[in-house]
Protein backbone atom coordinates (compact mmCIF):
# COMPACT_ATOMS: atom_id res chain seq x y z
CA UNK A 1 0.00 0.00 0.00
CA UNK A 2 1.12 3.62 -0.29
CA UNK A 3 2.64 5.78 1.53
CA UNK A 4 2.11 9.28 1.53
CA UNK A 5 3.04 12.65 3.48
CA UNK A 6 0.87 15.85 2.93
CA UNK A 7 -0.20 18.95 4.65
CA UNK A 8 -3.30 21.12 5.21
CA UNK A 9 -3.48 24.72 5.45
CA UNK A 10 -5.92 26.43 7.49
CA UNK A 11 -6.03 29.95 6.70
CA UNK A 12 -8.22 32.65 7.14
CA UNK A 13 -9.40 36.34 5.85
CA UNK A 14 -9.75 39.53 7.95
CA UNK A 15 -13.82 38.08 8.40
CA UNK A 16 -11.89 35.00 10.28
CA UNK A 17 -13.38 32.79 7.58
CA UNK A 18 -11.59 30.05 6.62
CA UNK A 19 -10.04 29.51 2.95
CA UNK A 20 -11.14 26.52 1.67
CA UNK A 21 -10.77 24.40 -2.06
CA UNK A 22 -13.32 22.31 -4.14
CA UNK A 23 -10.81 19.98 -5.28
CA UNK A 24 -10.81 18.74 -8.91
CA UNK A 25 -8.26 15.91 -8.60
CA UNK A 26 -7.68 13.18 -6.73
CA UNK A 27 -7.52 12.34 -3.73
CA UNK A 28 -10.95 14.21 -2.83
CA UNK A 29 -11.98 15.62 -5.99
CA UNK A 30 -15.35 17.51 -5.65
CA UNK A 31 -15.20 17.88 -1.66
CA UNK A 32 -14.19 20.71 -0.37
CA UNK A 33 -11.00 21.00 2.15
CA UNK A 34 -8.21 23.23 3.02
CA UNK A 35 -5.37 23.65 0.77
CA UNK A 36 -2.45 21.82 1.19
CA UNK A 37 -0.85 18.81 -0.88
CA UNK A 38 2.08 16.12 -0.97
CA UNK A 39 5.45 16.34 0.36
CA UNK A 40 8.08 16.38 -2.03
CA UNK A 41 9.68 13.42 -0.61
CA UNK A 42 12.39 12.67 -2.66
CA UNK A 43 13.66 16.11 -1.92
CA UNK A 44 13.88 15.73 1.23
CA UNK A 45 11.18 17.97 2.13
CA UNK A 46 10.38 19.25 5.50
CA UNK A 47 6.21 19.64 6.22
CA UNK A 48 6.70 23.25 7.21
CA UNK A 49 8.49 23.52 3.89
CA UNK A 50 5.80 21.85 2.11
CA UNK A 51 3.45 24.07 3.37
CA UNK A 52 4.50 27.01 2.45
CA UNK A 53 5.35 25.67 -1.13
CA UNK A 54 2.04 24.38 -1.42
CA UNK A 55 0.79 27.90 -0.08
CA UNK A 56 2.38 29.60 -2.59
CA UNK A 57 1.69 27.11 -5.30
CA UNK A 58 -2.25 27.32 -4.76
CA UNK A 59 -3.08 30.48 -3.02
CA UNK A 60 0.32 32.81 -4.17
CA UNK A 61 0.85 33.60 -0.75
CA UNK A 62 4.38 33.48 0.38
CA UNK A 63 4.52 32.28 4.06
CA UNK A 64 7.80 32.47 6.60
CA UNK A 65 8.18 29.37 9.22
CA UNK A 66 6.49 32.13 11.78
CA UNK A 67 3.01 32.44 9.72
CA UNK A 68 2.53 28.61 10.58
CA UNK A 69 1.78 27.09 13.70
CA UNK A 70 1.25 23.02 13.47
CA UNK A 71 -1.38 22.39 15.80
CA UNK A 72 -1.67 18.50 14.72
CA UNK A 73 -1.28 15.01 12.61
CA UNK A 74 -3.75 12.77 11.78
CA UNK A 75 -2.15 9.86 10.48
CA UNK A 76 -4.93 7.46 8.41
CA UNK A 77 -4.15 3.55 7.88
CA UNK A 78 -5.79 2.34 4.73
CA UNK A 79 -7.49 5.54 3.68
CA UNK A 80 -9.81 4.22 0.74
CA UNK A 81 -8.15 0.66 1.34
CA UNK A 82 -5.85 2.47 -0.94
CA UNK A 83 -3.13 4.73 1.23
CA UNK A 84 -1.33 5.08 4.37
CA UNK A 85 -1.79 9.09 5.24
CA UNK A 86 0.37 11.15 7.27
CA UNK A 87 -1.17 14.57 7.67
CA UNK A 88 0.36 17.74 9.41
CA UNK A 89 -2.42 20.24 10.43
CA UNK A 90 -1.13 24.00 9.65
CA UNK A 91 -3.03 26.60 11.51
CA UNK A 92 -1.62 29.94 9.24
CA UNK A 93 -1.41 33.01 11.30
CA UNK A 94 -1.12 35.47 8.96
CA UNK A 95 -4.60 36.55 7.64
CA UNK A 96 -5.07 37.14 3.89
CA UNK A 97 -7.14 40.26 2.30
CA UNK A 98 -8.83 38.74 -0.97
CA UNK A 99 -10.07 35.57 -2.40
CA UNK A 100 -6.84 33.76 -4.62
CA UNK A 101 -7.42 32.62 -8.04
CA UNK A 102 -8.76 29.60 -9.10
CA UNK A 103 -6.67 27.02 -10.23
CA UNK A 104 -5.98 23.69 -12.16
CA UNK A 105 -6.57 21.75 -8.74
CA UNK A 106 -10.09 23.28 -8.04
CA UNK A 107 -11.87 26.65 -7.20
CA UNK A 108 -11.46 28.76 -3.61
CA UNK A 109 -14.04 30.42 -1.05
CA UNK A 110 -14.22 31.38 2.35
CA UNK A 111 -16.72 29.71 4.51
CA UNK A 112 -17.55 30.69 8.44
CA UNK A 113 -16.37 27.79 10.28
CA UNK A 114 -19.87 26.85 11.63
CA UNK A 115 -20.49 26.08 7.47
CA UNK A 116 -18.13 23.52 7.38
CA UNK A 117 -20.03 21.08 8.32
CA UNK A 118 -22.81 21.59 6.01
CA UNK A 119 -20.23 21.48 2.77
CA UNK A 120 -19.47 18.54 1.01
CA UNK A 121 -16.02 17.46 2.82
CA UNK A 122 -14.11 13.95 2.98
CA UNK A 123 -16.52 11.78 5.34
CA UNK A 124 -13.62 11.25 7.43
CA UNK A 125 -13.00 14.91 8.08
CA UNK A 126 -15.68 15.06 10.24
CA UNK A 127 -13.87 13.00 12.89
CA UNK A 128 -10.43 13.59 11.86
CA UNK A 129 -9.77 17.06 11.42
CA UNK A 130 -12.32 19.39 11.90
CA UNK A 131 -12.55 19.11 15.92
CA UNK A 132 -9.22 19.35 16.30
CA UNK A 133 -8.77 22.29 14.34
CA UNK A 134 -11.74 23.85 16.71
CA UNK A 135 -8.89 22.48 19.54
CA UNK A 136 -5.71 24.24 17.98
CA UNK A 137 -5.19 26.84 21.08
CA UNK A 138 -5.42 24.57 23.42
CA UNK A 139 -2.21 22.20 22.87
CA UNK A 140 -1.13 19.80 19.92
CA UNK A 141 -3.48 16.39 18.86
CA UNK A 142 -1.83 13.27 17.42
CA UNK A 143 -5.04 11.22 15.53
CA UNK A 144 -4.44 7.63 14.79
CA UNK A 145 -7.09 6.58 12.88
CA UNK A 146 -7.41 3.20 12.00
CA UNK A 147 -9.97 2.77 8.27
CA UNK A 148 -9.40 -0.63 7.23
CA UNK A 149 -12.50 -1.68 8.42
CA UNK A 150 -15.91 -0.54 6.98
CA UNK A 151 -17.65 2.15 8.97
CA UNK A 152 -15.77 4.67 11.35
CA UNK A 153 -12.51 4.58 11.71
CA UNK A 154 -11.16 3.70 14.93
CA UNK A 155 -9.64 6.53 16.57
CA UNK A 156 -6.47 6.53 18.95
CA UNK A 157 -6.21 10.37 20.17
CA UNK A 158 -2.78 11.99 21.47
CA UNK A 159 -3.52 15.27 23.31
CA UNK A 160 -0.03 17.23 24.37
CA UNK A 161 -1.91 20.23 25.73
CA UNK A 162 0.01 23.75 26.24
Amino acid sequence: MDFKISCLLFIRNTKDEILMIKRNKTPNKGFWSPPGGKLNMSDGESPYECAKREALEETGVALEDKDLSLFGYVSEKSYESTTNWLMFLFDCTRVIQSLPKDIEEGIFRFFPREAISTLKIPPSDHQLVWPFFDKRKMGFWGVRADCRSSGSPKLSIEEFPV
